[in-house]
């Protein structure tokens, strides 16, 4: 008899699936039914189209896209909205992880006025819609503080994503074990010199993945930005629209462009979360 049997932990066995769920489970299956329902909405879109009338014209798509000049290789203005697009929300990032860093150092400071404040702006920021942020920030704050479109998208998207951000940053932080603060404060070192040295490196394994996680979203709330007339890729996609009126063909590699980007991206969080996966 075996030491599991002796202890008498041995559970019952786990039910097999059905035929059924097999059938449905298995890789091709799920393919499968994933180009079907990719067709049908392709098939809708075409027979809509058709219905209204629409004269399709994706020959012309590719000028939008890149062409070949006496110049040479030339981007066209979706990638140049692309282009825009990426610069845009690596901006953003970049100032929301400082902002984000601020708040979840407020927050665990032990500080009534800091975690309040913290508390305060995280709440604030969670409960308004990103389209009533941006307003706010170029309608309201805009002409008093003199931003521009420009500064007012990045500020507005660095503010909503820092709030998710802390978020990240605050449980990476205490997912570090409580020893390490006491072994830190036990040679002589400062708070300061604890977060720099011991804390924070240890935190990064934690926070890395769902970070990158958040430049995704990130990257395709920047589209939100068009509507204040900021030059990205859905800006570029509507001044285009507007000359060609092709609203279906721009539409749908708009579409493309941002899935193609975020696919990327999720492929390298998908490897960020093997490489640094944590063993509970």
């Amino acid at each position: 008899m075996s030491t599991v049997d002796q202890l008498g932990l041995k559970g019952a066995a786990l039910p097999l699936q059905s035929p059924i769920q097999r059938f449905f489970g298995s890789t091709p299956v799920s393919v499968a039914i994933y180009l079907i329902i990719i067709g049908v909405i392709c098939w809708g879109s075409y027979t809509g189209a058709q219905n209204m009338g629409y004269n399709w014209q994706w020959y012309r798509v590719p000028q939008y896209l890149y062409s070949f000049t006496d110049d040479g290789f030339q981007l066209g203005e979706l990638l140049i909205g692309l282009g825009a697009t990426l610069q845009l929300s690596l901006t953003a990032f970049a100032l929301a992880t400082a902002l984000g860093l601020l708040v979840a150092l407020l927050r665990l400071s032990g500080l009534v006025i800091g975690s309040a404040v913290a508390v305060a702006f995280l709440e604030f920021i969670r409960n308004i819609p990103l389209l009533v942020l941006i307003y706010l920030f170029y309608y309201v704050l805009g002409p008093i503080f003199k931003f521009d479109r420009y500064t007012a998208s990045i500020l507005t998207l660095a503010v909503f994503h820092s709030a998710l951000i802390s978020e990240i940053l605050r449980a990476g932080i205490s997912a570090v074990a409580q020893g390490q603060w006491e072994a830190a404060k036990s040679i002589g070192m400062s708070t300061g010199q604890t977060y720099r040295y011991i804390i924070l490196p240890q935190s990064v394994r934690f926070m890395l993945p769902p970070m990158t996680g958040e430049v995704v979203h990130l990257v395709k709330s920047s589209a939100i930005v068009s509507v204040i007339a900021v030059a990205e890729l859905t800006t570029f996609g509507r001044n285009i629209i507007s000359d060609t009126y092709m609203s279906f063909e721009i539409w749908f590699t708009v579409a493309i462009v941002y899935m193609v980007v975020t696919l990327i991206l999720s492929v390298g969080v998908s490897y960020l979360e093997r490489r640094y996966a944590v063993d509970q």
